[in-house]
């Protein structure tokens, strides 16, 4: 028999007595055998909303009958999305050739800089994902995304002008089943469903991941409410992907709060390591280790895995294992380091790339002088560095040499792609910055170091509680001796 926590405990009590819960659960803490704790305990019927697929696939193991698993975008095409499936199958095109046939064939000006009809197509369908991803119920200015220097907000007003004329005539393009010029794709069918207002039939709803989702999937899952019971179930903590539409939902979600704070991924050091930035991060909750379990933290000759703040920091730890002799996996592929590769590679020969970060450089040299003088394009500046001091040729090279996870030596990640992963021991990689100095100084004379930033204590949590036995700080050391980094309570 399972021995529960007790707040274990206390979540199937408030699951027994009908209560919409959001449950905070902490790194390692067994979310998802918890949810399956409650399901195994009703005779009523459910639906347990998962993340992606293979989190679905999983999940059906471990509930039982009575509760279907999905995700939902299998939800919405099995009530709407089946109807485009001629579309949904289509070939893949470029976003320019889309472009033409909306009527996207002139280059405008915007400043000092010329938008050609490919930037203004991938700015089009970029408005239509961003469209998507929102629980809004119909295409508005601020669906229009802000374009790499172009960032002036006369500007960004000018854009929004000449692109929502061609979203429009998108998002009526892909409103029929059988053919038109937009690729249909998942988030579309989605979006399609979500405005109908549909109704799940269930006698409860189980949300994981509730922290990464987006706001169309909310807007479905809390409309259920007056039939359903609704759990959500996630990491406020690990909400790190604002960036992409992702919102966080359970800190405002109406509902009985609890916490699943008794992590059984790690021992206690590494639990006082994670509630360091829990607390920066002002998270609701704080973890404890197991004592089955010894995680030790210090320098690490040959870990697992090795943790990166960005594709550009992976790209150049990969290349350092290599040279070192080293077999060495990617997560989740070699193919957007291979593109942006790419892209530096068009960009140095003068030519045009259709790159999302990139499109608005005409050339390598004003890439370079923008990463190094204009603010907005500082975090630019290490792809321009491991391009300049490498080139492109050898860059491809590497990836090209890259091995699988279970034949490899050693896993480079994002910590982004990293998460609900973990490893028996992980480095963290030197592209973690610390805060820049404020104007302010101390007794000394010194400069007094800036506050962190609470995105970034989000992430560098993530990074640190993907370790089972050992954790090397590495490019993290530096919360040591910040003011922040203090131990905690």
């Amino acid at each position: 028999m399972l021995t529960l926590t007790d707040e274990q405990t206390a979540a199937v009590d408030r699951f027994h007595a009908g209560d919409h819960l959001a449950l905070q659960a902490g790194a390692g803490t067994g979310k998802t055998s918890t949810l399956a704790l409650l399901a195994h305990g009703t005779h009523r019927t459910g639906r347990y909303l998962a993340y992606n697929k293979a989190i679905a696939q999983d999940a059906a193991t471990r509930f039982p009958s009575s509760v279907t698993c999905k995700t939902a975008h299998a939800l919405a095409y099995a009530a709407t999305g089946h109807r485009f499936r001629t579309r949904l199958n289509g070939p893949r095109q470029p976003s320019w050739r889309t472009g033409q046939a909306l009527g996207i064939t002139k280059a405008i000006r915007l400043g000092d800089r010329d938008l050609s009809p490919r930037v203004l197509s991938y700015a089009t369908l970029r408005t239509i994902t961003r469209f998507c991803h929102s629980a809004d119920p119909n295409l508005a200015d601020h669906h229009v995304p802000r374009l790499r220097n172009l960032e002036d907000a006369d500007h960004h007003s000018q854009l929004i002008a000449e692109i929502m004329p061609f979203a429009k005539k998108a998002w009526a393009d892909l409103q029929t089943p059988d053919a038109g010029a937009v690729r249909f794709d998942h988030d579309h069918y989605l979006k399609i469903w979500a405005l109908t207002e549909p109704k799940i039939p269930a006698d409860f709803l189980l949300l994981d991941e509730a922290q990464d989702t987006n706001p169309v999937v909310e807007q479905i899952f809390n409309a259920q409410r007056d039939h359903a019971q609704l759990v959500m179930v996630g990491d406020s903590a690990q909400a790190i992907y604002q960036w992409r539409g992702a919102r966080d939902v359970m800190t405002t979600f109406q509902g009985t709060a609890l916490n699943l704070s008794q992590s059984f991924r790690f021992g206690p050091r590494l639990a006082a390591e994670a509630n360091r930035w829990l607390r920066i991060a002002q998270a609701p909750l704080r973890l404890t280790g197991t004592d089955k379990i010894s995680t030790g933290i210090g320098p690490a000759e040959q870990p697992h895995a090795i943790l990166c703040r960005t594709n550009v920091g992976a790209m150049r730890e990969v290349m350092q294992q290599l040279e070192e002799g080293h077999r060495v996996a990617l997560t989740g592929g070699g193919e957007s380091l291979r593109a942006l590769a790419r892209a530096a590679d068009d960009l140095k020969a003068s030519r045009h790339t259709s790159h999302p970060e990139l499109l608005l450089f005409p050339t390598w040299g004003d890439l370079q002088d923008y990463a190094a003088n204009d603010p907005a394009g500082r975090d630019l500046q290490p792809l321009v560095d491991l391009v300049d001091t490498h080139g492109t040729g050898a860059l491809l090279r590497a990836i090209h040499r890259l091995d699988n996870e279970d034949t490899a030596d050693i896993t480079v990640s994002t910590a982004h792609k990293a998460k609900g992963r973990e490893w028996g021991s992980v480095k963290i990689a030197n592209d973690f910055p610390p805060p820049r100095d404020s104007d302010e100084q101390d007794d000394k004379g010194q400069p007094v170091s800036g506050p962190i930033d609470e995105a970034e204590a989000r992430l560098a949590y993530v990074a640190v509680t993907r370790a089972r036995h050992h954790l090397d700080l590495g490019g993290l050391s530096w919360i040591n001796t910040h003011p922040d980094g203090a131990p905690t309570e």
